[in-house]
């Protein structure tokens, strides 16, 4: 049966202190890059078969996706379309901020500056159709970022704008997802 793996970037700095990264270019803090080591080696002692991994261009999973590779030998590249969502204004305030955790259940809101969650959407579920398509003779991992997650999720899964807003995976989790 055709399936996909999804994994989140490893721990941020943002992350730490509790602020919304979004399409802010923020860094791996050490324990992020020994999460994606670990979850490398994981991948490796599972042996789950990962024949590509593609990644967010933005460096906390770029970072993370090349620790993989580096641990597994599984090639890596970059896939634009796995960019975290720009959340606008909302970028570096309080990820539980009252005004932002409301404005995530507007699905054309586009947070001051922004990007929706129909446009991320979008753009998410054209990637997934184009992995579901390659995924015959390939298996890939898909490294990308929460607001991924919740998309790639949705995809598979059906989900209440509530459930939507408030899902979310830890830092290096991995999640199968099967077509």
């Amino acid at each position: 049966m055709a399936h996909v793996y999804f994994t989140r970037h490893g721990q941020t700095v943002w992350n730490v202190a509790n602020k919304i990264c979004g399409a802010t270019d923020v860094a791996l803090t050490e324990l992020g890059h020994e999460q994606a080591r670990e979850l490398g080696r994981k991948i490796l002692s599972e042996g789950l078969g990962i024949d590509e991994i593609l990644y967010s261009p933005l460096i906390r999973a770029k970072d993370t996706a090349l620790e993989v590779s580096q641990i597994t030998g599984i090639p890596a590249r970059a896939e634009v379309r796995l960019m975290e969502q720009s959340f606008g204004k909302y970028e570096a305030t309080a990820r539980n901020g009252a005004e932002f955790q409301e404005m995530k259940k507007s699905f054309v809101n586009h947070f001051g500056g922004g990007e929706t969650m129909l446009h991320l959407a979008q753009r998410i579920y054209n990637l997934l159709d184009d992995v579901r398509e390659q995924s015959q003779d390939k298996t890939f991992l898909l490294v990308a970022h929460n607001g991924i997650a919740r998309v790639i999720h949705s995809y598979f899964h059906d989900m209440t704008n509530e459930e939507y807003a408030a899902f979310g995976i830890r830092n290096c989790e991995i999640r199968e997802y099967f077509f």
